[in-house]
């Protein structure tokens, strides 16, 4: 009984990893994964407790349950947060790491921006927030990938 418990336990664990996209916030380890899985890197930038519509895209397209599975796939997400609240301030170093993204990918300051990037950083293409599906989003993030 207890051996069944634990592989139940195992494979609802997996099915959970497959499932769930995950979102880096280091750029080299992101260009790893990319390079190692032959997958392009999703880079946003958000205002993730200021800027609605980030907050919007977050909502309507990276949080549904079809761009998760999809994202877990194909893509590699990098997320660059910049919050202004003190209570959801990132540690320095994310901080800085962030900057430097935003000096070399964002440098007209959108918000939400979207760049996709091949795993050695060069940009295919670019984005922001648009009232669509998730998988017109998908649609248009797959566009810039050659």
């Amino acid at each position: 009984m207890n051996k069944f418990f634990l592989i139940a336990i195992a494979l609802i664990v997996n099915i959970v990893n497959v499932e769930a996209q995950e979102w880096q916030t280091d750029f080299a380890k992101a260009k790893e994964i990319a390079a190692k899985e032959s997958k392009p890197i999703i880079l946003v930038f958000q205002g993730s407790d200021w800027c609605a519509p980030c907050i919007k895209l977050d909502r309507e397209v990276w949080s549904t349950e079809t761009f998760k599975t999809y994202a877990a796939a194909h893509y590699v997400m990098l997320q660059a947060d910049f919050p202004r609240k003190k209570k959801n301030a990132l540690p320095d170093l994310q901080s800085k790491a962030n900057a430097k993204l935003f000096e070399t990918y964002n440098k007209n300051g959108f918000f939400p921006f979207v760049v996709v990037l091949n795993a050695k950083g060069e940009v295919l293409g670019e984005t922001s927030y648009k009232k669509t599906t998730p998988e017109k989003y998908i649609t248009t993030l797959n566009s810039f990938i050659k």
